[in-house]
């Protein structure tokens, strides 16, 4: 950590306040509604390649099943939502007014009791957060401490991702099967499908995002960020020193889940749905594309990667759609091959030494070097 910054270095917070520039002022006053929805899309995705930065980036953990956390925060939110539109009013023409659609279509008679609290507000953000984490905390707790890691837990997280992709969409009348959650329309009465919604919406997320940017910084400086580091590089060396390798590791795991399950309920407040198909396997493994593409071991390399590979993958899909899947892996691919550290390591090994000299200096040393270079010869 740098004596010029708390979080920061002097470049650091230049590259936040760029950030901030850029997703709070440039893209809200510069696109419409409809793409800035899209990019607010793109952001939500952002939290989980952040909780990738720290879990694989820093703390060696690769997890091919950050979609089911993304998933679970989402479908805590729209159950939420789908409760306040299943009022008795709305559902009058359903053989059990009061409870959702897709629950009457199934045959069900009354709401399942683990929907009951979902009725509150305060209840769902909460579960928001808790539930993803409870379910990494089990999952870390049985292969942590069991030492199991590496490519073995890349495989078994991807396996528990597809297990609850089935459950999902097996259990139809609990959770609308391959539909998912639908048609959600308001908030506590604010319909969330106008313009202005959108755009408030938009900037909810964009904060929370940097709020979550500035906490995994501060995990990262912190001596818990040093130890990460070191169990990347050498998890003997840091065990033989008397560290519970397994706790570190279940921690940053369930920070991890955290930051996905707050991106999947942006995501369905923004998007007004949540379905299994961004539960699954191969919505997390694109999520480790955008961490990797971005840099997997920075911050904002991994915000830039998210909306960078969203924006292609848009862009194709819209044109060649039945090409996009197959230009994801080959930008994978090229990524590990060409530049392993993403977007941010092609910036710190070409744009960086270049900047370097300018933030090291003193205020008068810019101002003389600024005064130098418009000085003709």
């Amino acid at each position: 950590m740098k004596s010029d910054g708390i979080f920061f270095s002097r470049q650091g917070w230049f590259a936040f306040a760029i950030l901030a520039l850029l997703i709070l002022v440039v893209l809200p006053t510069s696109v419409d509604i409809f793409r800035l929805n899209l990019v607010g899309k793109y952001l939500t995705y952002a939290f989980v390649a952040l909780g990738l930065v720290l879990c694989w980036g820093m703390g060696g953990i690769l997890s091919l099943g950050q979609g089911m956390f993304f998933g679970l925060g989402g479908y805590c939110m729209a159950m939420f939502l789908k409760l306040e539109a299943s009022t008795p009013e709305a559902t009058k023409i359903q053989s059990t007014p009061g409870i959702p659609d897709f629950m009457d279509w199934n045959q069900l008679t009354e709401l399942p009791f683990w929907w009951q609290p979902f009725h509150s507000l305060a209840f769902t953000l909460f579960a928001i957060v808790a539930v993803p984490v409870i379910f990494a905390f089990v999952i870390g707790a049985a292969m942590f401490k069991r030492r199991v890691g590496g490519v073995y837990f890349a495989i078994i997280t991807q396996a528990i991702a597809a297990i609850m992709t089935i459950l999902i969409i097996g259990q139809q009348g609990y959770t609308g099967g391959v539909n998912g959650i639908t048609d959600l329309r308001t908030l506590l009465g604010w319909d969330i499908r106008t313009d202005d919604a959108k755009l408030i919406l938009y900037f909810v997320c964009a904060l929370l995002l940097l709020a979550c940017v500035l906490l995994a910084q501060g995990v990262k400086i912190s001596k818990f960020g040093l130890l990460l580091v070191a169990m990347r590089d050498r998890e003997d060396r840091v065990r033989f020193s008397g560290y519970d390798v397994a706790n570190f590791k279940i921690f940053i795991f369930c920070l991890a889940a955290a930051f996905s399950a707050i991106g999947g309920a942006m995501f369905t407040l923004q998007v007004g749905f949540m379905s299994p198909t961004f539960v699954g396997i191969v919505p997390s493994i694109e999520m480790v594309i955008l961490c990797a593409v971005g840099g997997r071991l920075s911050l904002f390399g991994a915000v830039y990667g998210a909306l960078i590979v969203n924006a292609a993958k848009t862009s194709l899909s819209e044109s060649f759609p039945e090409l996009w899947q197959v230009a994801m892996g080959g930008l994978f691919i090229a990524v590990v091959m060409a530049f392993p550290n993403g977007l941010a390591g092609l910036y710190k090994e070409y744009a960086e030494p270049r900047l370097r000299p300018f933030f090291s200096r003193s205020q008068a040393e810019r101002a003389g070097a600024v005064a130098a270079a418009n000085t003709p010869n």
